[in-house]
């Protein structure tokens, strides 16, 4: 199997109906009904992997599982690119249990809400090569699209974005980010 390589963007969701009537008129449709991922991130007790800016992750969704591998991500010109292996597991439990003997330890999970749409083609074997998401998240709601740089900023710009408006943080910044306003907030009101 080659590695792939993932070239995306998020994009924050302001209105969610308003998003869901465009995304109608684009001609997008769902690949899949919302439904809720649990994401685990693991790393190695002294942190190389958050280190070197790469990531291991264990995502569940509708009862299936997936390893996933993230390279170091590239930030250019307002795009994430990251190199990504993806392998789907039979056993959660089984996987958490390899991951623990090897030294690695569970630093992070979230949860999120999400939608999958495409538009146009897919490629031979069933996934499209243009791919965007809705995600919902305790720390707002995004969009993310994934593939080819031009479609990016096509469907960004049809969707009434702009360069300046892409986000190339990970869920787990904007998490962590979300988690330091929350509590930046709670401490201004008491003093």
């Amino acid at each position: 199997m080659k590695p792939q390589r993932e070239i995306e963007i998020k994009l924050k969701v302001s209105n969610p109906r308003k998003l869901k009537r465009l995304l109608r008129e684009l001609g997008f449709r769902a690949l899949s009904p919302r439904r809720l991922e649990r994401n685990f991130l693991f790393d190695f007790r002294d942190g190389r992997l958050v280190r070197a800016g790469c990531a291991l992750r264990l995502r569940a969704k509708n009862g299936r599982h997936w390893l996933t591998y993230k390279g170091a991500a590239r930030t250019r010109d307002g795009y994430k690119s990251r190199e990504e292996i993806e392998s789907s597991v039979e056993s959660e439990q089984a996987l958490r249990q390899i991951l623990l003997r090897l030294g690695l330890k569970e630093t992070f999970a979230y949860s999120k809400h999400r939608t999958e749409y495409a538009l146009g083609q897919s490629d031979k074997g069933g996934k499209s090569r243009n791919l965007l998401v809705y995600d919902e998240t305790p720390v707002g709601n995004f969009i993310e699209l994934e593939g080819p740089r031009r479609w990016i900023d096509q469907m960004a710009r049809e969707l009434g974005y702009r360069p300046e408006d892409y986000v190339t943080a990970s869920y787990v910044s904007l998490y962590r980010e979300g988690s330091r306003e929350v509590a930046a907030k709670k401490g201004g009101r008491r003093g």
